[in-house]
């Protein structure tokens, strides 16, 4: 078992902006900048990103990145993190929005 891992929730489908996890930010995707803002605190093997977005996967698995697939029925992303609590035994889930 794991003490802790970082989740990243990454919803696609956003009702204010949709696409927003891969929205272009001076060059980067913003999924990839709060990657790397988690890697100053913790090493990758302790970073997941949850989404249910295909699109999302594949740009965070391209920069190498850890990802559970989760429903589309999640409404939070704290519900996202709970299904990754299903998936993944650690002890703490440090759920980052």
């Amino acid at each position: 078992m794991k003490d802790y891992i970082v989740v990243i929730p990454a919803r696609f489908k956003s009702s204010r902006l949709p696409g927003k996890p891969l929205v272009d930010i001076l060059g980067k995707p913003m999924i990839l900048r709060v990657y790397e803002q988690c890697l100053k605190a913790v090493p990758s093997n302790r970073i997941y990103i949850a989404t249910d977005d295909s699109r999302i996967q594949e740009v965070a698995e391209a920069f190498g990145a850890n990802v559970v697939m989760t429903s589309e029925y999640c409404m939070t992303g704290t519900d996202r993190v709970a299904e990754v609590a299903q998936q993944i035994d650690a002890e703490y889930y440090i759920n980052v929005q």
